[in-house]
This record gives C-alpha cells, structure tokens and sequence, in this order.
C-alpha cells in the first residue's frame, strides 16, 4: 500500500492549548477574586461587635421561641470527647474552601456548562450574604455570653481566628447566613446534577456534616445554615438552568458562519431498498 495515499496526522494546535490555558487562568482569578471580595467585605464591616451580640442574643430568643435545637446542649457531648472536637475543628478550618475549589475544577474540566452555573450560583449566594452581612452584623454563639457556648478553635484548636478585637483578617460578627453551609450546599446540587444512580443523594452527607460542624464548633446558629439554603434556593430560582443536553464535556460553539453542526441518524431504508448511509450532509442546525 502506497504511504502517501494515507491521511497525514493533525498536529494538536498551540493555539488551541493557548487558548485554553488562557480561559482556565480566567476562571481561576474569577474565582480567586470573588474570595478576595468576600473576605475584604467581611473586615469592612468588623467593627460593630455591640450590636453584633445583641443581634445574636435576639437569634438565640428567636430559635427557643421555635423550639429549634439548643445549641449548647448540642455541643456538650461533643466536648466529652478531646478527638471529636479536633475532627469539628479540622473540618471547619481546612474542608470549606478546598472542597468547593476541587469541585469547581473537575466540573470545568469534565463538565464546563455546569461549571458555569456552579460558578454563577456562588457568586449570587456570596454577594446576598456579603449584603446581609454588612446589613445585619452578627455574634457567633461562642461570641455570645447567654448561649453559654465554648469556642471548642480557641480551646483545643485547629484556631481558625484569633481574638476579634486584634482579628484584621476576618469578621467574626458575620455569622448570618453561614457561607460554610451554603457553599457546601452548592457543591452537593452541583455534584448531584452531573453524576447518575442513586448513590448521588451521598453528596449531601457534605452540608449536613458542615451543619453539624459550624453549630458544634459555636461558629454558627441552626438559623444561619436555614438562611444560607433559603437565599441559595432564592438564587437557583433567578438563574437560568443549563439545558437537558447541556452536561457534555464539550460545550456546543458558534462556528464562524453559523451554527455547529449536529449527526442525526440517516433515515429508514425503505422496503427492498439497501439501507442508506448517513454521510457528511445529515446534519442539522442548532438554534
């Protein structure tokens, strides 16, 4: 057989590797800055701890008056055991951001439409709770003295914050809504929209145990994690959804000069007839 009559190999394009790097380098410092944003608007709004306490000593009368769990007689059996308190800790301190960056990088590589709305839903949810934040500063129930409450970070450690009045990295009175609960519950709708079976709803085990996590640790109110869900559902509802046909690794582009161009199944060979081949021009156009 004649060599030359063989199709020549297409070379991977550098610009197409180019292009890529530059759009994951795009959507890493997004990413990066909607972190920076979030962090620079919570210390803008540290300085009202007074309020901040009579605001959590209002949300602490709030629950009793809804018979929600009391927090502290939550955490007190926690406190009994010195290893479950570091495992609380560790997950509070070093889960969170991980998590959501690791879940955001493989649904851009794997899934990118769904990268987008994930992406797209974060930002909504952290913008109304860096709103609500600013709006309606907040006392964790360790930072306030009626819930009775241990800062388990302080007292056994890994300490995620230091002293509030010396604290120049974070606001401590921003507990309202829990951005822990909520990021953790956007990852769990995210993951569950693009992986199949039954055992997808195990996703969930990620915000429930952050849950359990933020109250234990007295980071957080059972209120702030409800919040968190309300406003993240709130957002869900704005956004528009990803369509049906949309969860394929390869998003559909526009082609110079229109629309890419789809396979469709060739049609039915009638009776008597050889069955006919699809060939290049059975295609169709997408809207």
């Amino acid at each position: 057989m004649d060599t030359a009559e063989l199709p020549a190999a297409r070379p991977v394009a550098p610009a197409r590797r180019a292009a890529a790097l530059r759009r994951a380098a795009r959507e890493l410092g997004l990413v990066a800055a909607l972190f920076l944003t979030y962090k620079a608007a919570r210390v803008a709004g540290a300085d009202r701890g007074s309020t901040a306490v009579g605001n959590g000593e209002w949300i602490w009368r709030v629950e009793r008056l809804f018979h929600l769990p009391n927090e502290a007689a939550f955490q007190r059996p926690v406190l009994s055991h010195e290893l479950l308190v570091h495992l609380a800790n560790g997950y509070y301190a070093y889960v969170h951001f991980p998590a959501t960056v690791i879940c955001l990088i493989w649904l851009y590589v794997r899934h990118p439409v769904r990268y987008l709305w994930t992406r797209r839903m974060l930002a909504g949810l952290t913008a109304a709770a860096l709103a609500l934040h600013f709006l309606v500063p907040l006392a964790p129930p360790r930072l306030t003295a009626l819930t009775g409450m241990v800062d388990t970070g302080s007292r056994y450690g890994p300490a995620v914050y230091g002293p509030p009045d010396t604290d120049a990295l974070s606001n401590q009175y921003a507990a309202m809504p829990s951005l822990h609960v909520g990021w953790a519950l956007a990852v769990a709708a995210a993951l569950i929209t693009v992986t199949g079976g039954r055992l997808r709803w195990l996703w969930l085990a990620h915000p429930l145990a952050t849950l359990l996590v933020v109250v234990t640790t007295g980071n957080h109110y059972w209120l702030d994690g409800i919040v968190a869900a309300v406003l993240l559902a709130v957002v869900c509802l704005v956004l528009r959804r990803p369509r049906t046909g949309d969860q394929g690794t390869h998003p559909p582009t526009r082609r110079p000069g229109g629309w890419p161009r789809q396979r469709v199944r060739a049609p039915r060979a009638q009776p008597g007839h050889p069955p006919r081949r699809a060939d290049a021009g059975d295609v169709v156009r997408t809207p």
